[in-house]
């Protein structure tokens, strides 16, 4: 009785193993695609940088592994800007040699100084497919605006992935 015990509980780590693996995601810098014909504005660049950090953090909250892929990496990747956003075969690719499941290519498209649009392409690595083609508008440049639509970013690419997640309330 006692093996079989043993047995068992040694089959069922093998399982949650497997039933439990949580999905990687990497996520490439997002890019600036400016067309407001205005200088490169600080606020913007910043803007933009902060965007990857703004959705690992969702995402990471949600259960999911987030993957670093260095800058340096990505760069080697990129032929130019908007090159991986628009080829998801050599996207895919960068994301297979650091061991992620997905990969997130992304930019903050900017045609009016009133608006810009969040967006985002999940490719699955393994068949270099797009799972997710994404767009969220943020309205101004302000902070808060920008964390919430990283939110709802985080939500579509969840909601496509089938893991429900909400994000917490901020009050």
């Amino acid at each position: 009785m006692y093996k079989f015990q043993v047995y068992s509980f040694i089959l069922l780590c093998f399982t949650s193993v497997h039933v439990f693996a949580e999905t990687k995601i990497a996520i490439l810098d997002f890019e600036l695609k400016d067309l407001t014909l205005a200088p490169r504005v600080p606020a913007e660049i910043e803007r933009t940088a902060s965007i990857k950090p703004l959705l690992e953090a969702e995402l990471k909250s949600a259960g999911y592994t987030i993957v670093d892929i260095d800058l340096k990496s990505q760069a080697y990747a990129n032929a130019g800007v908007g090159y991986l956003f628009d080829h998801h075969d050599l996207a895919a690719r960068l994301g297979k040699k650091f061991n992620a499941d997905y990969i997130l290519v992304g930019r903050l498209h900017k045609p009016s100084f009133l608006f810009a649009y969040l967006m985002g392409h999940l490719i699955k690595v393994s068949d270099a497919k797009l799972i997710g083609n994404y767009i969220s508008e943020a309205k101004g440049p302000n902070k808060k605006l920008t964390i919430k639509t990283v939110e709802s970013l985080a939500v579509k690419i969840d909601k496509a992935l089938d893991n429900s997640y909400t994000p917490p309330s901020k009050n």
